[in-house]
């Protein structure tokens, strides 16, 4: 393992010229929110705290908000798309299954936040906007990242609602433990493409400042057959981490590959002829791909079970 810390936290907060104070909420898009709702309660210990759907003006979504120490999740199912947004989170669904699809970070000024990520490269996907209601007053922007992931830029220091206007403050849906199951969310790992770890790294590098804190190469990560290599960036106080992962070659790969497609192949070619038609009920039973062994012009037998000759098998016992 290679661990490289490139800044302490105390000097890279003096001079981080994209500050965040960390993680705002882990958003996916579900095919059902209310059941996930309900098993990260009864299965995690996290408590409901604010909902949003037709009974409060969302025609579109409905979401569940769940929070366990400093982290927050937030599940949304679509109702009826008619927006982007909507059409986006319907089709993520329909494509991927329940998932990750926005990794919200707060920070202190989203406007400013949003405009350093996009001079250095990032592609803006909303521009900054004021959303209000009676708790107060949220900036929210957003920028892509890899895939069909977004950070959300959130600045909620002029907002005490329970999560974001348009959403009201929900009971719990079972009693949550006495005790915090969760701290805090410590790290989300994104799976990029072979081969563009280190673009995803030099993303962060530029878009967020973020800078290269671990590091997992050569036998790190492996087994015989399987191995994957990661670079972790994180911002200046290591609130926000993002382990970057891309696949890596295995010791035994290339050989491994070749056998599976060689022993595939061989038995594509042992099981590709027709079944010999035959009105012989017996017969048809031993016809490939139940008894491979099947030649049609030797007539050897075999004793069944009642004694009697089967005609159409070699003499080595039939599987059928």
């Amino acid at each position: 393992m290679t661990e490289t810390l490139h800044t302490s936290p105390e000097n890279a907060r003096q001079a981080d010229p994209f500050p965040v104070k960390g993680m705002d909420a882990v958003v996916f898009a579900v095919g059902n929110a209310k059941q996930a709702a309900h098993y990260y309660s009864t299965a995690f210990g996290m408590k409901l705290v604010a909902y949003s759907g037709p009974e409060n003006g969302s025609r579109e979504t409905a979401s569940y908000v769940l929070t366990n120490g400093a982290a927050r999740f937030v599940f949304t199912s679509v109702i009826k798309p008619s927006t982007e947004w909507g059409t986006f989170l319907a089709d993520h669904v329909a494509q991927h299954g329940d998932g990750v699809v926005d990794l919200a970070i707060e920070v202190p000024d989203a406007r400013a936040a949003y405009a350093y990520a996009v001079e250095h490269g990032a592609r803006g996907i909303t521009e900054p906007h004021e959303v209000k209601d009676e708790n107060g007053t949220v900036v929210l922007a957003a920028i892509a990242t890899y895939g069909k992931t977004r950070h959300t830029l959130v600045e909620r220091s002029g907002y005490d609602g329970p999560y974001l206007p348009g959403f009201s403050a929900a009971s719990p849906i079972v009693e949550p433990p006495a005790k915090r199951t969760f701290q805090a969310i410590d790290h989300c790992v994104g799976n990029v493409e072979l081969g563009r770890m280190n673009e995803w790294v030099g993303f962060y590098n530029k878009v967020m400042g973020f800078t290269n804190m671990k590091e997992f190469v050569g036998d790190d990560i492996a087994t015989e057959y399987s191995a994957l290599m990661s670079k972790v960036v994180a911002d200046g106080t290591l609130k926000v981490k993002f382990p970057i992962n891309e696949l890596k070659p295995s010791r035994r790969r290339s050989r491994r590959s070749t056998s599976t497609w060689s022993s595939t192949a061989a038995r594509a070619s042992s099981t590709s002829r027709s079944p010999r038609t035959t009105s012989s009920p017996r017969s048809a039973r031993c016809a490939p791909p139940v008894c491979s062994s099947w030649t049609p012009r030797t007539r050897t037998t075999t004793p069944s079970a009642n004694g009697l000759a089967r005609p159409g098998c070699r003499s080595r016992p039939c599987a059928s």
